[in-house]
């Protein structure tokens, strides 16, 4: 498995197929994907794309942040440790930001692999339309 930044446009597709799937396109497409600051990452096999997460600038409590977004893993390879590679990666390239805090919206179901990888769920279950019940979550890097 390849680790390695990428740009919004490589992205989309597999947010798409996995996490919007249904819907139109347009809707795997963030506020904020365009921003020069935001991060996305890509884990690939070969040439294909596997993987992929996202990092907004964002704030949690008023203090600088990283909101992680659209974490998608192929369905015939999650639970192989693309996404706990793809987090190990983002957690190495953020530490030359000076912004050590994240925070994510994380569905229910995925929210015991973020607490795996160190996360705290900080909120009651709630409600995002078109995506299902989620919880949100941080992480401090020390």
């Amino acid at each position: 498995m390849n680790l390695r930044r990428v740009h919004a446009g490589d992205v989309i597709d597999l947010r798409h197929a996995i996490l919007r799937a249904g819907l139109a396109r347009e809707t795997a497409v963030f506020p904020g994907d365009d921003d020069p600051v935001t991060r996305h990452y890509g884990a690939f096999e070969e040439d294909r794309l596997i993987g992929c997460v996202t990092l907004h600038p964002s704030t949690w409590r008023e203090n600088p942040a990283w909101q992680l977004r659209g974490m998608a893993v192929d369905n015939t390879l999650q639970t192989r440790g693309v996404g706990k590679a793809l987090i190990d990666f983002l957690e190495a390239d953020i530490r030359d930001s000076h912004t050590l805090q994240m925070w994510c919206n994380a569905r229910v179901p995925a929210a015991k692999f973020y607490e795996k990888m160190g996360w705290r769920i900080v909120s009651e279950v709630f409600e995002i339309p078109t995506a299902g019940p989620h919880v949100k979550m941080t992480k401090r890097l020390s």
